[in-house]
């Protein structure tokens, strides 16, 4: 029996999506004819879908095992792989492993083995090494962000992994930033090249903020007083910058949150969340958010602190002016602060106004509902409690997010006391869980 063509519509219908952009369809293109891949495009650019396609376009129905493999640096963005999969409601299993997720949960997947396997090189190696699952039915390897992955230090893991993966005849590569050469224990021989790096995004303008060296945190505040309201990244070079800016920006009224790796897994999705469904609007960050993440819309990139390299600084401002989209990257200078060899100098000096009002609270509170996945319960189920005993309007219930046993719902912060009061102690589905607003 011939294979049924292959059903891209259906894909992109399930997606939302219209047409591939051109770099989708080369990479599609490029991997009908190569079995090594490198995908070369900047960050936001619809690479997930690029790498997604070919990997579907190459799954057996009859087998039962592990057949592809994809290795992503962080837990943030193994989480958005696996989302953007199961949203093309393909007919196969896909599963993620990650550091901060329960062991036990994962392991007991692979009592079914999903057809597609998303994992850091970390825990992944860790699952082979533990010999939970069988390596040896992985036909296709795909190593995503790859260069991040070296950046962060995952070279001997992925060597441990494709040491293991004997039977793998495709190898697909992305990154954001192009590679001198590709390390051997990848395993390419003569890969393709797939370049679509264009440098500085085309929508992006850049502007420089000057302020006193003791002035940057006041500069800061002042600098988001004047901007509409928006989603705004604010990058720091290091964590501790990170909290002390989140803490200053509180104590002053403003509705922020802070993102790092040295947080608890919890804590980094409930901060994620909050950003996606506009509980928060000003994310405060080290590089860690730089790509990788599933944060769509922002209009504003800030750099606190200057990264000091041009790869860092040009993925930053990859947050923001993303595809079509136009954004505007603000560089707060302080007077005792090193100007990078990047720049050019030549960067429009914003002159901010001292009369200014203080940033606008969000329109959303985002509820903490302890009850997901492992609990039988989808996003049908908690539109259903919420609209039915909490009294709200389609209009007045925003993003919903299923984890495997939370979930996280967005309602209209002018109607979040009196729909707290309308459930409080009620059941969802029968059963009784913790609800309350996340912190």
């Amino acid at each position: 029996m011939s294979k049924q063509p292959f059903p891209v519509e259906s894909y992109l219908k399930a997606l939302s999506i219209e047409a591939l952009n051109p770099m989708q369809t080369e990479s599609l293109k490029q991997n009908r004819i190569h079995n090594d891949c490198v995908l070369l495009s900047g960050t936001g650019s619809g690479k997930t879908l690029a790498f997604l396609l070919p990997v579907l376009e190459n799954l057996s129905e009859t087998e039962t095992g592990v057949q592809a493999l994809i290795l992503a640096p962080s837990r943030e963005l193994c989480l958005q792989i696996e989302d953007v999969f199961r949203r093309m409601r393909s007919e196969y299993k896909v599963n993620s492993s990650y550091g901060g997720h329960s062991v036990r949960v994962e392991k007991n997947n692979f009592t079914q083995p999903p057809a597609v396997l998303i994992g850091t090189p970390g825990r992944i190696a860790d699952h082979i090494g533990r010999g939970h699952f069988d390596p040896s039915t992985i036909t296709m390897l795909v190593l995503d962000e790859f260069d991040k992955s070296l950046e962060l230090g995952f070279h001997r893991e992925m060597a441990t992994i494709s040491e293991q993966l004997h039977g793998v005849k495709k190898r697909i590569l992305s990154s954001a930033t192009d590679l001198d050469t590709v390390p051997e224990f990848v395993g390419m021989t003569d890969p393709v090249k797939i370049n679509f790096l264009d440098g500085k995004p085309r929508g992006l303008t850049l502007k420089t903020i000057h302020a006193g060296a003791a002035e940057k945190m006041e500069m800061l505040y002042r600098l988001l007083g004047n901007l509409e309201a928006a989603p705004t990244i604010v990058f720091c070079n290091h964590r501790e910058t990170v909290e002390r800016l989140s803490t200053f920006l509180a104590d002053h009224g403003v509705e922020n949150s802070f993102f790092h790796g040295g947080m608890e897994q919890d804590d980094r999705e409930r901060t994620l969340a909050k950003f996606r469904n506009g509980s928060v609007n000003i994310l405060i960050t080290t590089d860690l958010a730089a790509r990788g993440l599933d944060i769509p819309e922002i209009r504003f990139v800030i750099h606190y602190q200057l990264p000091p390299k041009e790869d860092a600084f040009i993925h930053r401002n990859g947050r923001t002016a993303r595809v079509d989209a136009s954004g505007t990257a603000f560089l707060v200078m302080g007077s005792d602060d090193d100007q990078p060899d990047y720049l050019s100098g030549d960067e429009e000096v914003l002159v901010l106004s001292e009369n200014h009002p203080a940033p606008s609270k969000p329109g959303w509170v985002t509820l903490y509902i302890g009850a997901g996945k492992k609990d039988k319960v989808n996003k049908i189920d908690i539109v259903g409690f919420l609209s039915k005993t909490g009294g709200l309007e389609r209009d007045e219930l925003g993003l919903i997010e299923v984890k495997d046993f939370f979930s996280y719902a967005a309602v209209k912060r002018s109607l979040v006391k009196e729909v707290m009061s309308k459930i409080k102690e009620q059941k969802i589905k029968g059963k009784k869980v913790k609800i309350q607003q996340a912190r």
